[in-house]
């Protein structure tokens, strides 16, 4: 996926999750914007004081925002995409690419409604894999180590659990982590912030869900699953 319009910036602040503040120098006159943040989680580890951002450019005259703050710069690792909205983008490009690990795909249907929830795709391969894929985010990375959440997700267990109950329905189910950041391959549960999400997980696993860990090439304003 790559990004239309976007401007470098300076992280200042960061009022509530929603939004931050971010100095802007189209001309070399730098001025501080209030800006969208595309992340509710914490990303302390990141949004940084004077740290370097890139941000995207909206294109609605109507909102109250002219940027969304897309990519930030982490010392010693790179470029880190925390927009929430692109790892079921990467994933879905990556599918339709043909590069990805599923062999003859016949269908793909994004949203997909199971039980009385949605996951975030459906694959058919040859008219029998009947495949279900829930996608997550990671950015937070220590020691060249991915983990997730980075806050505690609700919604990510009970994913977990969907998961694990297709499964047993006679799905092949997978949670692939769409790694956004660089040097990173792998990522595993952040059992300090949500311990819970760490058992989910590992009894997923022992139902048979599969892990996917899809490692991302990240330029300022590209991303794309390696």
């Amino acid at each position: 996926m790559k990004y239309k319009n976007t401007v470098v910036g300076r992280f200042i602040d960061r009022p509530n999750r929603f939004i931050a503040h971010v100095a802007v120098a189209p001309c070399c006159n730098e001025t501080i914007e209030t800006v969208h943040v595309k992340n509710t989680g914490r990303c302390r580890e990141l949004l940084t004081p004077n740290a370097e951002v890139i941000l995207e450019v909206s294109d609605n005259p109507a909102r109250k925002t002219k940027y969304d703050l897309i990519t930030v710069m982490k010392p010693g690792l790179g470029w880190v995409n925390i927009d929430s909205q692109v790892p079921n983008t990467v994933v879905k490009e990556w599918l339709e690419s043909g590069r990805s690990c599923f062999e003859d795909i016949t269908k793909i249907k994004p949203e997909y409604t199971y039980g009385a929830s949605r996951v975030d795709f459906y694959v058919e391969c040859g008219g029998v894999r009947k495949i279900l894929i829930e996608v997550k985010g990671c950015t937070l990375e220590r020691e060249r180590i991915g983990y997730f959440p980075d806050a505690p997700t609700e919604r990510g267990v009970k994913h977990l659990r969907e998961l694990a109950g297709a499964q047993a329905q006679g799905y092949e189910c997978y949670i692939a982590f769409v790694i956004a950041m660089p040097q990173v391959e792998i990522v595993l549960p952040n059992i300090e912030t949500h311990p819970e999400f760490g058992t989910a997980l590992a009894e997923a696993q022992a139902a048979g869900v599969k892990v996917l860990y899809l490692p991302c090439e990240i330029t300022p304003d590209e991303i794309r699953i390696r």
